[in-house]
């Protein structure tokens, strides 16, 4: 996440070459990733939706983000 980012709150993903930003409420996609790092992205945002959106609102106030587990 960056914290001069603008709506739909959004996060990063890197994955080797690949790149893509995902909405945290929607999941629509920008970018590509292959299927199955994909699939796992969508997992780890589902369980840790409250925490994203936390930290995009942090972000938004000017405030740091706070960890959260990496996906695995």
């Amino acid at each position: 996440m960056f914290g001069d980012d603008h709506n739909p709150p959004d996060f990063h993903v890197r994955y080797g070459d690949y790149r893509c930003t995902v909405t945290i409420n929607k999941g629509v996609v920008k970018g590509e990733l292959p299927r199955k790092a994909l699939k796992k992205v969508f997992e780890w945002m589902d369980e840790h939706h409250d925490e994203l959106m936390a930290n995009w609102t942090r972000l938004q106030n000017g405030e740091e983000a706070l960890p959260i587990d990496p996906l695995r």
